[in-house]
């Protein structure tokens, strides 16, 4: 095979990493404008947070007083999580995550819900104070099912209940809502539940070892694909989701915590339920410039009409507070699954007009490679053994594209000695050296680039497989070889697991990119050398290159890619003891 092929191919691995890397940011697509309202119904505003048009009562609701009501906290166990739900607003003040250890998903005064608000003119958007049903919770395999129902009263004359269902098996909180006018006239309403997290985090709780907001996602109905937009962007949509959310990540940091892909969404399931996004300035206590100067609010509308007296409206909506497991969020049937992103390429506008997308998505692929590696995952409970068990499914299935790989080759490498003669012969003409040898590699039935098709059509194997390790909440923080902590004393080691703890780390030993390095320089070794020796010397730096950007990659891909090196090492090892042949040359060299 040419070095120049070989280059290329292992550049284009290079780049695909740098690629995802550095630069693949989230390809962003507008919203599409609300949808126009029915007709007779007037705009609703939103919560004080994301500023809407305010609605036209039809008469202003004199206030009646609601009922003095003490603080109380129930609380909810179950396999999946811990939460506690505050009777003031139903206000979620804790929900801890059991997924690779507790995950808080909630920080007091920071990231968490706002609470069921009332909105409507000459009113206070206090949260509701609430009667618990019970204050205690706790589900398993015995018990799946588990209600707390909240109940209260606005002041004004409306009874609001809130049915909060929850499953032992599942993140998800199914609610129920329902409001009764107690008064003599007709009041309208909006019912407001949102989400907020600070647009930048404050210096201060750096520390925090929960997931952080890092985009909005939502996707509007009638839309394929969901816009990502960053907390930073300009945000201030009202309008017919089928649902929005926070994506959360956590990034290794030493001992803060380990990788993971978090969501929280809301999904609306009956009309009159809208999805809301937008930003409000933080007001910031005196003396505290850490304080955050904004807030991202994501979260639910649902416009109460024009009640008669004793009239009651009911609505539905679910929440998901959990990792981003891609199976849990597809059950839904929602497409929240399509929260995850998993990168992309950009698309020619005019198959971006036709397919419905911005950009050619790596979901495509990723997904497919991925549920290959749970299936082995169910077989071999450790996903360090899937990824070899997938390794070595790939190279046999490419087995036959190497065999033809190493012909081709050898039979370059045959004639190699009449390359070389053009080359002197035509040394001032590069050009006729560059046709000649076309022609003589056209005569001998010999294709320049097929070495290179074993390691071209594993490329979107890699990529897959990075991008899973990347942000696929199953195999974040799955363990391999782990020896636990070790070489605290090293301050590039200090509180890193050893061996392999996560798969979805860096290896802090760097024996593993090591190994890859010293496992391709073998590679190189046994592949026959063609074209200029002066090439051949310069690809001898390609290894070290690769060591040093394997250096930070996960060690799932750098387990996959060291191993497929070494699987390559003995399919050559193999064919050359059974004696590959190569071909022959068909004819001698043309004569000029």
């Amino acid at each position: 095979m040419e070095k120049r092929a070989i280059i290329a191919a292992l550049l284009m691995a290079g780049l695909l990493i740098a690629y995802q890397t550095f630069f693949m940011q989230p390809a962003e697509v507008p919203p599409p404008p609300p949808k126009a309202e029915a007709p007779g119904v007037k705009p609703v505003p939103s919560p004080a947070p994301v500023a809407a048009p305010a609605a036209v009562a039809p008469a202003a609701a004199a206030p009646l007083g609601a009922p003095a009501v003490p603080d109380r906290t129930a609380t909810v166990e179950t396999p999946l999580y811990r939460a506690a739900i505050s009777s003031r607003g139903g206000v979620i003040t804790v929900w801890d995550v059991h997924f690779h250890g507790d995950r808080p998903m909630v920080l007091d005064g920071l990231l968490g819900p706002s609470g069921i608000r009332v909105v409507a003119d000459g009113r206070s958007e206090k949260p509701i104070q609430f009667r618990l049903s019970t204050e205690s919770l706790k589900l398993d395999s015995q018990k799946p099912v588990g209600e707390l129902v909240l109940s209260g009263e606005d002041g004004f004359g409306l009874q609001i209940t809130c049915t909060l269902r929850f499953r032992a098996d599942t993140y998800v909180v199914e609610q129920y809502l329902k409001v009764e006018n107690r008064h003599t006239i007709k009041p309208g309403a909006d019912i407001s539940m949102t989400w907020a997290g600070p647009v930048e985090w404050p210096k201060d709780h750096d520390s925090f070892p929960g997931p952080r907001p890092l985009h909005v996602v939502q996707l509007t109905k009638g839309a394929f694909w969901p816009y990502r937009s960053a907390l930073t962007d300009h945000l201030n949509f009202t309008g017919t989701g089928a649902w929005v959310g926070f994506e959360s990540s956590i990034s290794h940091a030493g001992s803060l915590g380990q990788a993971g892909t978090y969501l929280v969404a809301f999904v609306p399931k009956s009309l009159g339920i809208r999805t809301v996004e937008g930003k409000n300035p933080e007001q910031v206590r005196a003396g505290d410039k850490d304080a955050p100067k904004q807030r991202v609010q994501i979260g639910l509308i649902a416009t109460v009409p024009p009640l008669a007296p004793r009239q009651a409206w009911e609505g539905q909506f679910v929440s998901y507070l959990g990792p981003m497991e891609f199976e849990r969020l597809k059950a839904l049937g929602v497409g929240l699954e399509k929260a995850i992103y998993f990168g992309g390429f950009p698309v020619p506008e005019s198959k971006a007009r036709d397919w419905g997308l911005p950009t050619f998505p790596m979901q495509w692929i990723a997904v497919p490679v991925f549920w290959l590696l749970q299936w082995l995952y169910r077989l071999v409970p450790n996903y360090g053994v899937a990824i070899i068990l997938l390794t070595v499914i790939t190279k046999l299935i490419f087995f036959p594209l190497t065999v033809k790989s190493m012909r081709s080759m050898k039979a370059m490498q045959a004639l190699q000695p009449q390359i070389n003669a053009l080359r002197s012969k035509f040394k001032s003409d590069p050009q006729r050296v560059q046709r000649e040898t076309m022609e003589l590699y056209r005569a001998n039935h010999v294709n320049p680039l097929g070495g290179c098709l074993p390691m071209v059509v594993q490329i979107p194997v890699f990529y897959a497989l990075y991008v899973a390790l990347s942000v696929w909440a199953d195999i974040q923080n799955a363990p391999f070889i782990c020896f636990g902590k070790a070489w605290s004393w090293l301050p590039w080691l200090g509180g890193h697991d050893v061996w392999i703890c996560d798969l979805a780390d860096a290896d802090h030993t760097y024996v593993l990119p090591i190994l890859m390095g010293v496992s391709m320089l073998i590679q190189q070794k046994m592949t026959p050398t063609m074209g200029d020796p002066r090439q051949a010397k310069m690809m001898l730096i390609m290894p070290v290159v690769f060591t040093f950007m394997f250096l930070s990659l996960p060690s799932g891909l750098v387990l996959y890619w060291t191993l497929s090196n070494v699987l390559q090492i003995a399919q050559q090892l193999y064919m050359e003891r059974s004696g590959t042949p190569a071909k022959p040359a068909a004819r001698a060299m043309k004569k000029a």
